[in-house]
């Protein structure tokens, strides 16, 4: 008796969460129009650059917030010219992952100095949850993006009751006119509009894609049982433009997304599957409709990756390549996005190591690598065509 009763409680869960996502597929904001993606051309001193001249010519750690014991998620933003920094990086830290401590932090490679500045924190979930008009329980990954005026946003995971899985996309905008680090501060705009049901259950990870509008391509992934991955259209001033499920299977997540050409992109995955691979998807009309692909012969231990794209066929991507653990972190190349070679292994270590959530991004004629160090910190790397300083 016992057992059936379990058994009729579970089936009605069961049964439920079926329900509730049939009508969240049915619900869900419409689908975004064909966009055109910005083609990268990354080039040095007008000659494109080639994926596998790259060598890395600088790495180090970068400094933490006094205190904290846990950082995690890094998100690079390349800035103008005119910035006295080259590059602004975010994470969360505080005293441990989803603890009630944890705050997004922020630092900016100084072009002067050659050096990361001191961090400092720039989002609190208290004082956003006061503007909000509602509590914040957590924060989690931060993505950043310039939008055509050059104002940063935030797109920060957070959470109330139920954990990561309860999670709702924060979307946060620059307060002030100046991106320096001492001056930068955040004012919220709105929880992204994702989902009927609170909008919970989306998170973010990974960059942006460009669009040559002015607006952009937030990639975010829902796993409230399902993990599946979807994209987040914005228009140039950070406005919510719709939504589109990207993957009809359901252990996938965290996508990064790389342009082949200005509609045709291949995004690949986190697998949540044991002993799994890197999943890709593709759409070939500018996003508007997603095909899944085969698994990529490559194994992915449940791990975050991330790629970047120098053109049409220069693409690199940083992933944990081991079945099983996070010990190892390697440098991949391809030309479609879908077979790939080692180009270098980037880090790698013996028992519990962990060089995990790897973000990329290019600035000063250079390939910068941030990943995160046993979750308890983060370090950098620096790459340039041949080698040069």
């Amino acid at each position: 008796m016992l057992f059936s009763s379990l058994w009729s409680r579970w089936a009605v869960v069961l049964v439920g969460a079926a329900a509730v996502l049939a009508l969240d597929d049915v619900a869900r904001p419409a689908g975004p129009q064909p966009a055109q993606a910005v083609l990268p051309a990354v080039s040095v001193q007008g000659k494109p650059v080639q994926a596998a001249s790259l060598q890395r010519v600088a790495m180090g750690d970068v400094p933490m917030p006094p205190g904290t014991a846990a950082a995690h998620a890094s998100s690079l933003l390349p800035m103008p010219a005119s910035s006295p920094a080259a590059l602004s990086l975010f994470w969360f830290s505080g005293e441990r992952e989803s603890g009630p401590l944890v705050q997004i932090a922020a630092t900016q490679w100084d072009r002067a100095s050659g050096r990361w500045l001191e961090p400092r924190f720039v989002v609190n979930r208290h004082t956003m949850g006061d503007l909000l008009g509602h509590g914040i329980r957590r924060l989690g990954n931060p993505v950043a993006w310039a939008d055509a005026n050059g104002r940063i946003h935030l797109f920060v995971v957070a959470t109330g009751w139920g954990g990561w899985a309860a999670s709702r996309v924060l979307h946060l905008r620059q307060s002030g006119a100046s991106t320096d680090l001492q001056d930068l501060a955040f004012e919220p705009v709105r929880v992204l509009p994702l989902s009927w049901l609170w909008n919970t259950s989306f998170l973010v990870r990974n960059a942006v894609v460009p669009l040559q509008d002015g607006g952009t391509v937030l990639p975010v992934h829902f796993e409230l049982g399902l993990k599946y991955p979807a994209a987040v259209r914005l228009d140039e001033t950070g406005e919510f433009a719709g939504l589109v499920r990207m993957s009809s299977l359901a252990y996938q997540l965290q996508p990064s997304v790389v342009v082949r050409s200005p509609t045709d992109w291949v995004a690949l995955m986190r697998d949540e599957r044991h002993n799994g691979k890197i999943t890709a998807v593709r759409t070939s009309d500018g996003g508007a409709h997603w095909q899944d692909l085969p698994d990529l012969p490559l194994g992915n231990p449940d791990s975050a990756v991330a790629t970047f794209g120098f053109g049409p066929d220069q693409i690199l991507m940083a992933h944990n390549p081991t079945p099983e653990g996070r010990t190892r972190l390697d440098l991949s190349r391809s030309r479609d996005g879908l077979e790939w070679t080692l180009q270098q292994t980037l880090r790698t270590g013996g028992g519990d190591a962990e060089f995990s959530y790897p973000a990329m991004a290019w600035a000063d004629d250079a390939l910068w690598l941030a990943y995160t160090v046993d979750r308890a910190s983060l370090s950098w790397q620096r790459f340039t065509p041949g080698g040069t300083p």
